[in-house]
């Protein structure tokens, strides 16, 4: 199982990004998605999440109205809009599959973790 995450970069506050998951050696169809940052010196934390069927996402309050995650399926790939990026939403950006129909806020809950991205935003 890979899943290959992309689209980091540095930018600018308020400027977008636009993440990737490519997913390879699962059924991806079967299981939920996630995102997570860990910023330098912090723990890991839950941005963002997504059910297998795509019906039903949900977003961290601190990026919510910014951020979107979404899916394709046939594509085997998830991806994480970022608008109005902030220098707080500086990080390395994970995707995460669970081998399950619901999305979790939780990292044990998953079972496989992409390599990470690394998102800087400068004021």
């Amino acid at each position: 199982v890979q899943l290959q995450a992309s689209g980091g970069g540095m930018v600018q506050a308020g400027d977008s990004l636009r993440l990737s998951c490519a997913a390879s050696g699962l059924a991806f169809s079967s299981y939920a998605m996630g995102w997570f940052r860990q910023a330098p010196g912090k723990e890991r934390e839950s941005v963002a999440g997504i059910r297998w069927s795509s019906g039903s996402t949900d977003v961290a309050d601190s990026v919510k109205g910014r951020f979107t995650v979404s899916r394709d399926n046939a594509k085997s790939t998830v991806y994480l809009q970022m608008n109005s990026l902030k220098p707080e939403d500086t990080a390395v950006y994970f995707c995460a599959a669970r081998r399950s129909f619901l999305h979790s806020t939780k990292s044990d809950d998953y079972d496989y973790w992409g390599q990470g991205t690394l998102v800087t935003v400068s004021s």
